[in-house]
């Protein structure tokens, strides 16, 4: 990572999705915060890791920082520049999104080519030649044939065509990339070859990546930093090896215990979660882990806490810390 101003940066990004009842669904009823006042950074050549439980709202972070999902409030710069419906068009020809699924994200019904070549159909005046001359030169590039370009997505497995959409997201040559669960849909035997897949690209195109995961260890091997997030909201940030050698929350230490050891004589006290992940309808008061949290104190209860810089670098929303 390099030290100049940050290439993305939010503040205070809240996406809530109205409850709505009544025969026209006209009445609100609640609310669920997916996204509740979330910020952050990344850095140029960085990678954010993002990692929580499913339904902690990762995937509508992603959405929402592409503008792929109206922002209900908070603010979006890259470079510099806020991100607006007004010029988001152009932007995200530099954000690009590579998704969880390969095989609903890719249409069935068009060849390799033309999946690969629709953002230069829509982002650039490239003709037919020289959109074909830059797929091959992707694809190549991602480790597929150039023979590959006639084929249909079902003709391929699962990781190739993760290198599909690998190649889709790079054609246009973007500055940043989400990663929304890349390699969560793939066979453990060939995650670790689409994961260094994109580490070589990182370094190639000089990429900075938010690399979203349920999975720790795999955060862990890609990230520069990571982010903890739980029901809406960051609950630890910090550098990688800060983070597994000075884990503060609660939550966080629960994920790291959860990490396979690969020696089967090694012993880890794994740290076993009571109770359910509450109800995004009605939270708990105060602190929204503080049901699952074994060492809940009355201040839990009654104030949520807040993300705070406990040692450079190293943010906390913690009361206990």
């Amino acid at each position: 990572m390099t030290n100049s101003a940050p290439l993305i940066r939010t503040e205070h990004l809240r996406k809530y999705y109205p409850i709505r009842k009544g025969f026209l669904k006209n009445k609100v009823v609640g609310t669920i915060k997916a996204v509740d006042d979330v910020s952050f950074y990344i850095g140029e050549e960085e990678v954010l890791g993002l990692v929580g439980e499913s339904g902690c709202g990762k995937s509508t972070l992603s959405r929402v920082l592409l503008h792929l999902t109206d922002l209900t409030s908070g603010d979006i710069w890259y470079r510099g520049e806020k991100a607006t419906k007004d010029n988001i068009q152009t932007l995200r020809q530099k954000m690009q999104m590579i998704f969880q699924d390969p095989y609903s994200s890719l249409d069935p019904r068009m060849t390799i080519e033309k999946i690969v070549a629709e953002p230069l159909r829509v982002h650039t005046e490239y003709d037919k030649n020289q959109r074909r001359q830059a797929v091959a030169e992707v694809l190549e590039k991602v480790g597929l044939p150039e023979d590959a370009m006639q084929k249909y997505p079902h003709e391929f497995s699962g990781g190739q065509r993760q290198r599909i959409g690998i190649a889709r997201a790079l054609i246009l040559q973007p500055d940043f990339i989400v990663c929304d669960e890349p390699v969560s849909a793939l066979d453990v035997s060939i995650q670790a070859t689409i994961l260094n897949l994109f580490t070589e690209m990182r370094e190639s195109f000089r990429l900075s990546y938010l690399f979203i995961s349920h999975d720790m260890s795999v955060v862990k091997h890609i990230s520069d930093r990571i982010a903890v997030m739980y029901m809406g909201k960051i609950v630890e940030l910090a550098q990688k090896d800060e983070l597994f050698s000075n884990t503060l929350h609660p939550y966080s230490i629960a994920l790291i215990s959860a990490i396979p050891i690969p020696d089967p004589k090694a012993k880890r006290n794994r740290i076993i979660l009571t109770g359910d992940i509450p109800n995004p309808v009605n939270p708990p008061s105060g602190c929204p882990f503080r049901t699952r949290c074994g060492k809940a104190s009355p201040l839990c209860e009654a104030e949520p806490p807040v993300l705070r810089e406990k040692t450079p670098g190293h943010f906390v929303a913690c009361h206990l810390c």
